[in-house]
């Protein structure tokens, strides 16, 4: 039952980043560019708005994020600000044990990931560190079409191509609406995804419906080429394994590891052992860190270091997409986070 459990947390992960992938590409066409014109002509917007996204509670802005930085329209220190500023499912947890201190550390985080993306851009140009840029170049090449060009937006997502996509219907436009279809209704089921109608599931849904929308009305060069071709083909199914694997893993580790009470018998490494922790990309260990805050058990400066290295799930969409910008992301944020998580333990916080 558990690794059950797991796969459906996998197919949800990577179901939302599929949608968010389809939804930033429909938006960035729909409005001519015009969206990665407003985030490419400003890093200092870049960096406000990532950490605005990785603060919100859960992992959603996170992986907005990824997708972001997938399609360039954000840098590399946008993201690193962005996944310092997220807190992942945790935060929902803080809110409801400590809402005020809960705030405070979102603020705080928020202002971090700003100051640290500017220093992450700083850093690489510095030491001639070039992110991966294959993905990037895939997406230039996939812009086949006049962005700038009214008419051909709406050739592209006229509602006029309901009625001919589905009287000529592709065999690919076929399997794309049943696999949205089909996690929609598993989602209103209950099978996948929160078990409540909370703003989580009611999320999903939305996008699934907008998804389809999207899948139903677009063109068939636009469907196979940017849908079919580039996101399922090249990110679906490689984030599906790595999202599943790493939740696999993290799994069986706690499950022959009892970290909870190593860390109560080594009070005076807490600190070091809950940033190295934050490496693991999972939210379930950061919630031992949350509870020992609640109890009084350790200082607001190990709760802080723990939240500025760790990002939930928000990390496992861009291991699929580049493994060196992943561990790049983590060795910077693990860094920053022990500098600035020292400093707060020195002073007494």
């Amino acid at each position: 039952m558990e690794i059950l459990s797991i796969f459906k947390h996998a197919v949800m992960i990577s179901f939302f980043v599929f949608v968010m992938m389809l939804l930033v590409d429909f938006v960035d066409m729909a409005t001519q560019r015009r969206i990665s014109a407003i985030m490419q002509g400003n890093r200092w917007r870049q960096y406000t708005l990532a950490s605005f996204l990785g603060s919100t509670p859960g992992c959603l802005g996170a992986f907005m994020n990824i997708t972001l930085y997938v399609h360039g329209m954000i840098s590399f220190g946008a993201v690193v600000g962005g996944m310092i500023a997220t807190s992942g499912d945790e935060a929902f947890v803080m809110l409801s044990q400590f809402p005020g201190t809960a705030v405070a550390l979102f603020g705080l985080l928020f202002v971090c990931g700003i100051i640290f993306a500017w220093v992450s851009d700083k850093l690489i140009e510095f030491l001639g560190i070039v992110p991966c840029e294959s993905c990037r170049e895939a997406v230039c090449e996939l812009c086949l079409f006049d962005a700038n060009s009214t008419e051909e937006v709406r050739r592209i997502f006229g509602l006029r191509n309901f009625s001919k996509n589905f009287q000529q219907l592709s065999f690919t436009r076929f399997l794309l609406l049943a696999l949205i279809g089909s996690y929609l209704m598993l989602l209103v089921l209950g099978t996948i995804g929160p078990t409540d109608w909370n703003w989580k599931r009611l999320t999903f849904a939305i996008l699934s419906v907008c998804s389809l929308y999207i899948a139903a009305i677009a063109s068939e060069q636009y469907l196979l080429v940017h849908i079919w071709d580039h996101i399922i083909k090249r990110h679906l199914f490689r984030v599906f394994l790595w999202t599943f694997g790493a939740l696999l893993f993290v799994h069986l580790g706690l499950a022959f590891w009892n970290l909870e009470s190593f860390i109560r018998e080594h009070l005076m490494w807490v600190l070091l052992i809950g940033a190295f922790i934050g490496i693991i990309p999972e939210s379930g260990p950061h919630l031992i860190f949350v509870m020992l805050y609640a109890q009084g058990l350790v200082p607001f400066s190990v709760l802080f270091t723990t939240s500025f290295v760790q990002d939930g799930h928000g990390m496992l969409p861009l291991l699929s997409y580049s493994i060196k910008d992943s561990v790049l992301i983590k060795a910077f944020n693990l860094v920053f986070g022990l500098m600035v998580g020292f400093a707060f333990f020195t002073l007494g916080l």
